[in-house]
């Protein structure tokens, strides 16, 4: 057969998601969910930053999604924070849908990011965790989707303990990487067209004029 060194190498992509919130909202069974498939059952509360990676394929591309979970712990945060947000391509903010405060929390979570400038055009999610807890629930999902609509988020709500909810786990990460993808092919496209043209990213369509987002 054909020797496998002469094969062109074809770099993998590699896209940064961040996910930010509360500590206790589920961040760390989120990107368990995601890149493991399990759920770890005692998480230690998150020190430094910790992150993990699963490879995907979009349309024939291999992809790396790398999903980065903040410190838990306020101290260690405030070291940590600015290598977090340093050339993120996405953001994932998590609340909690039983606790209140850590939904009025997120606009505080959505400052300190604007502070580190990340730019309008990083894709940004909201996702409202544990919502297998129906009797406890205190955000309900309209008050979030109108959060999400003013701040130009998707809303998810999931429960990452409950293992039917996994394909909706994927389906956040999916989605994102898909838009990545979008968008990149879409700068590439652009930058060799002519420059200075104001741009706005959509996810592509194919000739059905489907996206080829999964969600």
């Amino acid at each position: 057969g054909p020797d496998p060194s002469l094969e062109p190498y074809v770099q993998t992509r590699i896209f940064k998601i961040i996910v930010i919130g509360d500590s206790n909202v589920g961040k760390t069974c989120l990107t368990f969910r995601f890149c493991g498939g399990t759920f770890p059952d005692k998480t230690e509360a998150t020190i430094g930053v910790d992150f993990r990676e699963k490879t995907v394929e979009i349309e024939g591309e291999r992809i790396k999604v790398q999903v980065w979970d903040t410190a838990g712990q306020e101290r260690f945060r405030k070291s940590m924070v600015e290598h977090y947000y340093r050339n993120v391509h996405a953001v994932v903010f998590v609340y909690d849908v039983t606790k209140m405060t850590s939904f009025t929390n997120l606009k505080m979570w959505i400052e300190e990011c604007n502070g580190h400038a990340v730019p309008p055009l990083v894709p940004r999610v909201l996702v409202g965790n544990k919502c297998d807890l129906k009797d406890l629930i205190q955000v309900p999902s309209s008050m979030a989707l109108k959060f999400a609509d003013a701040h130009n988020m998707l809303l998810f709500e999931t429960s990452a303990k409950d293992p039917k909810e996994s394909q909706n786990v994927d389906a956040i990460f999916m989605c994102l990487a898909c838009r990545l993808k979008a968008q990149r092919s879409l700068l590439c496209r652009d930058l060799e067209g002519r420059p200075g043209q104001p741009r706005r990213l959509e996810p592509t369509h194919d000739a059905a004029g489907k996206t080829s987002c999964p969600c």
